[in-house]
């Protein structure tokens, strides 16, 4: 992909991300009519209007690209699609259980690429009017800004956040059992409810790590190459480049990734009710 067509598709990203977040930002006032997908996955209106508003930009100019998104995939099976097949991951309001209980905590993400490989990132805060964005060896940005990932090289003194699967009712004790890991061992943690934010967050250095399980493609796509061109490291819990349709995910800067895959690993092999 060209530095021009990046460019192309960077832009309609960001312009995409600002009017769901403009639209996002407004319902933020009004009433929410809220529906649940599962025991803790909830969807409002507003996820799918904002999620209808960025396909509708994307379909106008690319009407051929496949689009990944959060509530048109709901209840689905997931395809990856081919290496070669230009693909969007859009999930319009990636944070929804914040927004639904007044916690202005929730983001727009957007990404573009072929089939897995990401070319183009964006994720917009629009409480907060924060927009990170990175292209493929173009480095990271926030508001136009360069970032990078944090130095910490010790873990003891690291800030992690993570996050608890749709499926911890089923499986708290597992969850947890990483959480008590890290708790233990890093300076703290921190569980804010969006995925984008927390990669975003670690590709500005404001958090040295995260990791969480059973994300989906949308979750991770746009903050995964952000963090990776802040100077970051993305993977699976055991070291393995990362697959955007697995269930793994570890974001850290380069220092920490080697001491948090192993932590991780151990709870893994310490562990015999992980989820299959």
């Amino acid at each position: 992909m060209t530095a021009v067509e990046q460019r192309e598709v960077e832009s309609l990203a960001i312009e995409a991300a600002r009017a769901a977040g403009a639209r996002i930002r407004k319902a933020w006032l009004e009433a929410r009519q809220v529906e649940y997908k599962g025991p803790v996955d909830l969807v409002t209106s507003t996820d799918r209007e904002a999620e209808a508003l960025i396909v509708s930009r994307i379909r106008t100019s690319f009407p051929n690209h496949a689009v990944v998104a959060e509530e048109a995939c709901a209840g689905s099976p997931l395809r990856p699609p081919s290496a070669t097949e230009p693909a969007w991951y859009v999930d319009p309001l990636d944070g929804t259980v914040n927004f639904v209980h007044g916690i202005p905590h929730f983001a727009v993400s957007i990404a573009f690429g072929y089939g897995t490989t990401i070319e183009v990132g964006v994720v917009y805060d629009p409480m907060r009017d924060e927009l990170f964005s990175a292209r493929r060896g173009g480095g990271a940005f926030l508001n136009e800004t360069r970032i990078f990932v944090s130095t910490t090289n010790t873990f003891h003194r690291a800030l992690f956040a993570t996050g608890l699967p749709y499926d911890r009712q089923e499986r708290a004790d597992y969850y947890i059992s990483f959480l008590r890991d890290f708790v233990a061992s890093a300076q703290d943690i921190r569980r804010f409810g969006s995925a984008a934010l927390d990669l975003c967050w670690v590709a500005a250095g404001r958090y040295d790590g995260f990791w969480e399980w059973r994300l989906h493609p949308w979750d991770v796509a746009a903050g995964s190459l952000i963090v990776n061109e802040a100077g970051g490291m993305v993977s699976t819990f055991r070291g393995q480049p990362l697959d955007l349709f697995g269930d793994q995910i570890v974001a850290t800067n380069l220092a920490l990734h080697a001491q948090t895959c192993i932590r991780l690993i151990n709870r893994l092999g310490a562990t015999h009710n992980a989820p299959t």
